[in-house]
């Protein structure tokens, strides 16, 4: 009786728990199907980021780059595709590590970075991102390569840091033939080099910049750090550095052009990492800096303790000696910044190509296509505003008005471009709602990354009182920029007005510092029209000119109150 009794109890325990598990089955399928995932935007990957970009394939092909388009295309298609843009993600999630030093309490001074900066870095030496002109000195070399630089500029920018430094060096090495040409095969090398071990053992090098110092910053000419010669010093010979530089990029290059207090005064040295008998240098990295963007790239604070080095260009020369390396860097602050221009408007117009909201695409919505067409407006001017200057700095040795247009125009449009990018990026950023504030999206790390070229290489403020110091010493610039302005002048009467009326206006702003923000501004805004009017479609400069250089325009992007084809304008910037 009890057994039966039993029985029937765990029968139906049995039978209950079959019966939840059926009803529960039967629930979560209820559940899954009402969970269907859609109206979400698929990941812009695996595309090529040259071939979709119609306004640089246009400044390629009009300053004489088109020999590059095939390396080009090939080069687009890699930064695009879903592999690249995983080592993107991969070296700024893991930011490099400082190992003062080893295991046994000695110090090493070595920063570990994680394998995809590696594979960024390979790629960009392989192809001559940090060489091509220099390599290949024919037509169109700067701007095959700022068309390369940007197309990855669009994947990982802070591996870029040293790729540009390593190129802009070359310039600055050149006033001291005998250091360069020790030190030029291996920097000109396309084989990237990652061991920690004397340059003249490796097969390729990387090269640094160590200008500012903890008290000075921008102002240079308060650096403490002192060189002392041995034998005599002077150009092309030994000193011995002993001091500290409060930003010095990259500090794992295998040499760094730095400035430092000799005898003579403020010069300009090469300092390896190793000294000529394969010693490691007296080279200190103290940390590494904590910033808000470009992670993937170290950023250190280092100090020199009698470390080697040796003297470039004449003593007492330094800032005329390492600016050659300066106006270069400034280009690739330019190049980087359309590129990340490029990329944030085409992440924008991707997304509200698929997202729909209260019944129709997002990029079908008024307001949104008027926000759009802005940020392509903003971006096309930029970039073709930063061509015309790689095409100046081809043509500027055998050419007095392409060499003054890169010395009056560098400044103004690292100014004006890399002040324009944080606030474009974000405005893309908002495009996507939420989705863009999330950081499984490429939108945060971009907008983290794009206040920082307006401040390398010169803030906003130095870079104004360079245009004026460029005037004030050339009055002649002012002929480069009507030259540059008479390309389209009677062809749209706004800017024409816009146009004379910044001329009239440079010399009074010349002699009062208080308005340099303001000119340097407008004459970056009538170079853009220019260029518009020249080389974009009657329509979008047209409406550049309108929203851009009247006396009543809107403060914020989307404010467009000119009647046009706004996807028209689009389709210049992307189409998928």
């Amino acid at each position: 009786m009890e057994f039966s009794f039993v029985r029937t109890i765990l029968l139906f325990y049995f039978y209950f728990q079959f019966f939840i598990m059926i009803q529960t089955k039967s629930v979560v399928e209820t559940i899954s199907k009402t969970h269907e995932v859609f109206n979400q935007v698929p990941i812009l990957e695996n595309y090529n980021l040259y071939r979709s970009n119609s306004i640089l394939k246009e400044s390629v092909k009009r300053y004489a780059a088109d020999w590059a388009i095939d390396r080009l295309l090939q080069f687009g298609k890699e930064c695009g595709s879903s592999e690249v843009m995983k080592w993107a993600t991969q070296a700024n999630e893991n930011s490099p590590l400082l190992h003062t030093h080893d295991r046994c309490g000695n110090r090493i001074d070595e920063v570990e970075f994680h394998p995809a900066w590696h594979r960024l870095m390979n790629l960009s030496i392989k192809n001559e991102l940090h060489s091509l002109p220099w390599v290949k000195p024919q037509a169109g070399a700067h701007v095959a390569r700022a068309a390369l630089m940007m197309l990855l500029a669009e994947t990982e920018l802070g591996h870029l840091c040293p790729i540009s430094m390593t190129f802009s060096i070359v310039p600055a090495l050149k006033a001291q033939e005998d250091v360069a040409s020790q030190w030029l095969p291996k920097i000109l090398s396309n084989q990237y080099d990652s061991r920690f071990i004397p340059a003249s053992q490796k097969k390729g090098i990387i090269c640094g910049m160590a200008m500012t110092e903890k008290q000075g910053g921008s102002d240079v000419r308060a650096n403490t750090t002192k060189a002392m010669p041995i034998n005599g010093g002077g150009s092309g010979n030994e000193y011995l550095i002993t001091g500290h530089k409060w930003f010095c990029s990259a500090p794992m290059s295998d040499a760094f052009l730095m400035l430092a207090q000799a005898p003579e005064g403020l010069s300009c040295f090469l300092l390896p990492r190793f000294t000529p008998d394969e010693k490691r240098n007296h080279f200190y990295i103290q940390r590494l800096k904590d910033k808000l963007g470009n992670r993937s790239n170290a950023s250190s604070e280092v100090e020199f303790n009698g470390a080697w080095a040796s003297m470039i260009g004449e003593e007492g020369r330094g800032i005329a000696t390492i600016i050659e390396m300066v106006n270069h860097t400034r280009l690739d602050c330019i190049i980087a910044s359309a590129g990340l221009m490029h990329q944030a408007t085409t992440q924008a117009i991707h997304h509200c190509t698929h997202r729909s909201a209260f019944g129709k695409k997002l990029i079908d919505q008024p307001l949104m296509l008027n926000v759009l067409a802005d940020l392509s407006l903003e971006t096309e001017a930029a970039i073709l505003l930063t061509m015309r200057l790689a095409h100046s700095f081809d043509e500027k040795k055998n050419n007095e008005q392409e060499a003054a247009f890169s010395r009056i125009v560098t400044p103004i449009a690292k100014y004006w471009i890399c002040k324009r990018t944080p606030n474009l990026v974000y405005e893309a950023l908002e495009c996507h709602g939420g989705n863009g504030f999330v950081k499984e999206s490429i939108m945060p790390r971009l907008y983290q990354e794009a206040p920082l070229y307006s401040v390398w290489e010169g803030s906003g403020n130095v870079i104004c009182l360079d245009v004026l110091r460029v005037i004030k010493k050339e009055p002649a610039v002012i002929q480069t920029l009507i030259a540059e302005f008479d390309k389209a002048k009677g062809l749209n009467v706004l800017f024409d007005s816009f146009a004379k009326k910044i001329i009239d206006e440079i010399q009074d702003a010349v002699l009062n510092e208080f308005h340099a923000r303001y000119t340097v501004e407008r004459l970056a805004l009538a170079l853009q029209g220019a260029l518009m009017i020249q080389h974009s479609s009657s329509e979008a400069a047209s409406v550049f000119c309108n929203s851009r250089l009247a006396e009543n325009i809107g403060k914020t992007y989307g404010t467009i109150s000119t009647k046009a084809d706004y996807k028209n304008i689009i389709n210049r910037m992307w189409t998928e």
